[in-house]
């Protein structure tokens, strides 16, 4: 199997209210279905979908997914730039986890959930540069 990632689906309890959410964080979708929303990012799509939909989708209808057990996250070139997107979030409705501090790995980070709970990293590594779009690439070894 080739090693690569083109979507993320999270399931949210309302997704006018996730859609709202992340409109709040001026994240547009890029297209919109009846129960779904797609939002083109760098290298990979994020969607919206209904969680009983998703469950449903999945061949699991009875399924309680859940949320909490990974971390998305975004990288940013500084640490007023994740203090910013930190602000930002928790302006448009997220609930604040870890402000952002200095961490152990030597780089700047903290953590707040959308209003169904999935967890966001903002964070800043030195030594990860990213791209023009803001991207990352691993830097070779």
């Amino acid at each position: 199997m080739t090693q690569r990632l083109t979507l993320v689906t999270l399931g949210v309890a309302d997704l006018q209210a996730a859609r709202a959410f992340y409109g709040r964080l001026g994240w547009s979708p890029a297209e919109e279905q009846e129960g779904v929303s797609f939002y083109q990012l760098p290298g990979f799509v994020l969607g919206l979908f209904g969680r009983d939909a998703l469950a449903a989708d999945q061949g699991r209808p009875d399924a309680a997914l859940g949320t909490g057990a990974m971390t998305l996250a975004q990288n940013f070139a500084t640490e007023a730039e994740v203090d910013a997107a930190y602000h930002a979030a928790l302006k448009a409705g997220a609930t604040a986890l870890k402000a952002p501090e200095k961490v152990f790995w030597g780089g700047y980070s903290g953590y707040w959930a959308d209003p169904d709970g999935h967890v966001w990293e903002v964070a800043m590594n030195p030594f990860w540069p990213l791209a023009e779009d803001g991207s990352l690439t691993l830097p070779e070894a």
